[in-house]
């Protein structure tokens, strides 16, 4: 008996004993805490899920705000809320919120130590979805690879190279590294050196390649298209030639313009040379 006793008379939490938390006005302090934490809960839950709509509807509104910018933006906002809210109901119980917020602070530089590199891919995609220097559906070459971009999350961003194959890019590469959009601006500059031997007629030559490229509806007149002899190489006249066209047509026009002059200048007998290596062999004695 003397033992429970002694039991009821310890103290068990915020200087009350056993016997102080089993009385009425106790329970029902308690009974009216939680209740106060679940309102604060259900009431905070709700603010944030409101903010969180309304932020991703801003985007909705306009096609030239990027969604994924705000979508990051309304989680963070959530979880803040979430954050006071949790704070908020600790101070109903009585717990010291300062020491708490102390411990997750600390707790949060050594998460922060720990994860660095994570945390670096996680900056970069917050830059990338803020400065858009690249944006969904852009042809691009980025960390020495080039593809089509199809996803940019917080810490990685996705490509389909030139053979479809999914390239996966931590954003930390991306940022940091020289970003080659051909997607950007609608018009390329194909450009192509095609070789005439030294007897070949050069104004004949110059015509053909001419009027082979200008024919192909690809090709834009605007502006006018640069076509001149260029280089004197060891066995043939170089012309340079450049000629604008649609970004999107770039490849397919430059490999067919490519085949469809050499063509042209071999139907005109436009002689094409090629590398050649003479032998000179002694005679013995």
């Amino acid at each position: 008996m003397e033992t429970f006793d002694n039991l009821m008379q310890t103290e068990i939490w915020n200087g009350k004993t056993f016997a102080d938390l089993l009385t009425i006005e106790f329970l029902a302090s308690a009974a009216g805490s939680v209740l106060g934490a679940v309102a604060i809960l259900f009431i905070g839950w709700m603010i944030s899920a409101w903010l969180q709509r309304r932020i991703i509807r801003l985007s909705k509104k306009n096609r030239h705000l990027d969604d994924m910018l705000f979508e990051f933006l309304a989680s963070i906002v959530r979880y803040v809320v979430m954050g006071f809210t949790v704070l908020f109901v600790l101070n109903t119980f009585g717990v010291q919120t300062t020491s708490v917020v102390a411990v997750i602070g600390a707790a949060g530089l050594a998460i922060g130590l720990a994860l660095q590199g994570t945390l670096s891919n996680v900056a970069a995609g917050v830059m990338l979805i803020l400065f858009r220097p690249i944006k969904i559906g852009d042809f691009v070459e980025v960390a020495d690879v080039m593809g089509t971009v199809k996803a940019i999350n917080l810490n990685f961003t996705e490509l389909a190279n030139l053979s479809n194959v999914q390239v996966i890019v931590p954003n930390s590469e991306v940022w940091g590294n020289i970003i080659t959009n051909y997607s950007i601006n609608d018009t390329r500059r194909a450009e192509w050196t095609f070789g005439v031997g030294y007897g070949a007629n050069l104004k004949q030559a110059e015509e053909i390649i001419r009027e082979t490229i200008m024919a192909d509806a690809r090709a834009h007149a605007d502006p006018e298209p640069f076509i001149q002899v260029t280089n004197l190489g060891d066995s043939s006249v170089d012309f340079l030639v450049r000629v604008w066209c649609d970004a999107s047509e770039y490849f397919a026009f430059r490999a067919d313009m490519t085949r469809k002059v050499k063509e042209a200048l071999d139907t005109a007998g436009v002689d094409i040379p090629f590398p050649t290596r003479t032998i000179y062999q002694a005679k013995a004695g």
